[in-house]
């Protein structure tokens, strides 16, 4: 058990820490459909474009999103037993988590990943040849449109799984 009381410049310095990292782990990743949104309005170049720095921003915030849970329990560790693993509100928060972060690895960074490579082949593809019939959009159109609903609803069931965890660390139900 680490040494520390709720309040106490410790326990508060970890707060802050906490709160920091979930503000940008989470904040960098939260708001991936209004990059979503830009990626399909611009398209081509520029939505690859969007699409890498999207990446590299979430790429920074799962980083810091794995510190979270280690300052959640330094929190309890330091909280002089006012918090106990035992509570509900904790193990509720952890097991969330731990989900979200297995669907967030596990499934949507993989499938993000696919669809930054279906728009690099497609943009490789240039335009159909001067005179060519018109046969429709190539195939990795329709693939893109498939994998992007499928990312839009993973990415908000993660962002309701973030809320739901926010909900467990400010009213604590179970305390």
């Amino acid at each position: 058990m680490l040494i520390g009381v709720v309040g106490d410049d410790l326990y508060n310095t970890i707060l802050m820490v906490h709160i920091l990292a979930a503000i940008v782990g989470f904040g960098a990743v939260f708001l991936n459909g209004v990059y979503a949104a830009q990626i399909k309005k611009h398209g081509g170049s520029e939505g690859l474009a969007i699409a890498e720095a999207n990446h590299a921003v979430t790429k920074i915030g799962e980083y810091v999103i794995w510190t979270v849970p280690v300052w959640g329990i330094l929190l309890i560790l330091t909280s002089d037993k006012v918090w106990k693993f035992s509570q509900m509100w904790v193990g509720a928060a952890l097991g969330i988590y731990i989900v979200a972060v297995g669907v967030a690895t596990g499934v949507l960074i993989p499938l993000t990943k696919k669809m930054r490579e279906k728009m690099a082949e497609l943009i490789a593809m240039g335009p159909p040849p001067e005179g060519a019939p018109a046969s429709g959009p190539p195939p990795q159109v329709a693939e893109l449109e498939a994998m992007g609903k499928r990312a839009a609803i993973l990415g908000g069931s993660l962002n309701i799984a973030i809320l739901a965890i926010l909900f467990l660390m400010v009213f604590k139900p179970g305390a």
